[in-house]
This record gives C-alpha cells, sequence and structure tokens, in this order.
C-alpha cells in the first residue's frame, strides 16, 4: 500500500494502512506469539497464502511487523509485532471487546463461547 501525498487527518493514514479483512487479524495472531507464515495461515481461517504474503510485505513496510530470517534449509521465517505493531493491537483489542458486546446483545453467546471468547 502506497502513501498518499495528502491526508486529512492521521487516523486516516492509519486506516489506509491496516484495513482490510485480514491485517487486524494478522495483528492479533502475532499479538500472541511470533508465527511462521504456515502457522500464520493455520490460525487465520480462510486466507490464502497470497492474500497473507501481500498483507505481511505491507505491514512489515510500514514497520508494524519485521520478520526474522534463520538460515539453513528448509529455510524459516519468523514474524513479530515491532514496538508500532503493539500499539496498534491496543486499539484492536478495543475493537475486539466491543465486537464480544455487540455478539452478547445479539445473541451470539455460543460462537463466543465455542471459540473461547467468554467463560
Amino acid at each position: 500500500m502506497k502513501i498518499r501525498d495528502s491526508y486529512t487527518c492521521p487516523l486516516e493514514l492509519t486506516h489506509d494502512i491496516i484495513r482490510g479483512k485480514w491485517k487486524p487479524i494478522i495483528l492479533w495472531q502475532l499479538d500472541k506469539h511470533n508465527a511462521s507464515l504456515a502457522q500464520l495461515e493455520n490460525e487465520i481461517e480462510d486466507i490464502n497464502q497470497k492474500m497473507l504474503l501481500e498483507h505481511l510485505k505491507e505491514l512489515a513496510e510500514h514497520k508494524i511487523i519485521g520478520k526474522t530470517t534463520y538460515e539453513g534449509y528448509p529455510l524459516k521465517v519468523e514474524y513479530y509485532l515491532t514496538e508500532r505493531g503493539k500499539q496498534l493491537v491496543e486499539a484492536i483489542v478495543i475493537m475486539q471487546s466491543v465486537g464480544v458486546q455487540l455478539m452478547q446483545e445479539n445473541g451470539m453467546e455460543n460462537f463466543l463461547k465455542v471459540n473461547s471468547f467468554i467463560s
């Protein structure tokens, strides 16, 4: 994602960087633990490898995530949150909390229980 020449506010820039269906979920997963491409692909239901790689590249370009490449065969790459990424996760946690409340209000407690969001 290329940064535009002008924005109306800083929030618009941040939104451009993390918008979409998958980026907040990728950040959520990386907040739990550093992960390889294969781990992220397994943990994020319905994402395909091409989309995951594209989003990881964009997040890395903006220093939201970083990656460590280990020597050897097969090549191992591990992705992690940077300090900027950790700051963004704080906002995502608030969004998650609001989502839980909305699901509870709309009778979706079973989903929350099955997926361990509430006990």
